[in-house]
């Protein structure tokens, strides 16, 4: 959904009706995977894709007919090896696809009002799970932001309801049938956030990385010299010139946040370091040497930081590849990340 967003955001303000496509299961090979969404235009635009090209058409023809009816339908496809292969797969698969009026078309207030909370949710990167009831007789949506209020929509069942905060955990897009009733399971997770602490040199490549790995890119340095916008090739999305120990008390520090310390600088990375090793980001990264990184375990022993603490950080920071250039550290950082965030990612979904 982030990704035609914008495009979507364009098309409600001129006024056009659309219709929502999303991939609600797939099995065996699929060009896209499951909660991937096509919006379809009233004049048979489109943005975004459920296939690599092998059935959009047909999903076209279905929103036409949903536009004039208002009721949605829910499309099964089997891609064979032949067209499988023109798509770029090795073998086919097979893919369900429901096609919908977009929440502002339903007729109904609660998904317009639905729709307007989810938006503010993906602004914020605050991750959000949309429920939709796939039965004719019993479509409706329901939203949730916080498995621990009540949500938007259609009320929960007490066996929903109950297995909500396993569904929050796992945070993946799913069918699932709950008390005789087949529910679509769409959740949108936060984007990853890369936090770096300190406008160095290797940061520019950093954020060229994280940008085409769709992250949110955050650079907190108070050195105002090298915190310049000038700097950066890519500029991150936030350009932060307090001092750590203050930022960092607005900044976001979750399950999603990826932060390294560049400076080599003391008093810029430990006060970082303690705040972000007390916090529930995913990664800690700290450049430096193992003596620079020997040191710095004791400075911030003594500041009160504990051993399984200060074992969350990753130095000397990046997979091991002989980097020699800024760009090559950058590289072998942000490998590390992602090979982190994966790992993670994979736990929790078993």
């Amino acid at each position: 959904m982030r990704d035609v967003l914008p495009t979507v955001m364009q098309w409600l303000e001129r006024g056009h009706r659309l219709v929502m496509a999303r991939v609600i299961t797939t099995w065996g090979s699929s060009p896209r995977g499951v909660g991937s969404v096509m919006i379809i235009r009233d004049d048979r635009q489109v943005c975004g894709s459920v296939s690599g090209g092998c059935i959009e058409g047909a999903v076209i023809q279905a929103a036409e007919t949903v536009l004039t009816t208002g009721r949605p339908v829910v499309l099964e496809f089997g891609v064979d090896d032949e067209r499988a292969w023109s798509v770029g797969l090795s073998c086919g698969g097979r893919i369900r696809v429901l096609v919908e009026p977009h929440f502002n078309f339903t007729g109904r207030a609660e998904d317009r009002q639905i729709w307007n909370r989810l938006i503010t949710a993906l602004d914020a990167n605050e991750p959000a799970l949309v429920l939709t009831w796939l039965s004719p007789r019993q479509y409706h949506h329901c939203l949730v932001l916080n498995p621990d209020k009540s949500p938007s929509g259609k009320p929960l069942s007490p066996n929903l309801q109950k297995a909500l905060p396993t569904f929050w955990q796992q945070q993946r897009s799913r069918v699932i049938t709950v008390d005789g009733e087949e529910i679509f399971l769409h959740f949108f997770p936060r984007k990853p956030v890369l936090l770096l602490i300190g406008a160095a040199h290797i940061s520019l490549p950093l954020i060229k990385f994280a940008r085409e790995l769709e992250f949110v890119t955050i650079v907190v340095d108070p050195r105002k010299l090298f915190a310049s916008g000038e700097r950066f090739e890519v500029l991150p999305d936030v350009l932060d010139n307090r001092w750590p120990q203050e930022a960092l008390r607005e900044l976001p520090l979750h399950e999603e946040t990826y932060a390294v310390t560049l400076t080599h600088d003391p008093k810029i990375d430990d006060p970082a370091l303690e705040i972000l090793l007390r916090s529930s980001v995913a990664y800690v990264g700290a450049l430096g040497s193992r003596r620079t990184h020997e040191r710095r375990i004791k400075r911030l022993l003594q500041a009160g930081l504990t051993k399984d603490q200060l074992k969350r950080i990753h130095a000397p920071v990046g997979l091991p590849i002989d980097a020699q250039s800024p760009a090559e550290i950058a590289l072998s950082i942000m490998t590390q990340i992602v090979q982190k965030r994966n790992q993670f990612l994979q736990r929790r979904r078993v």
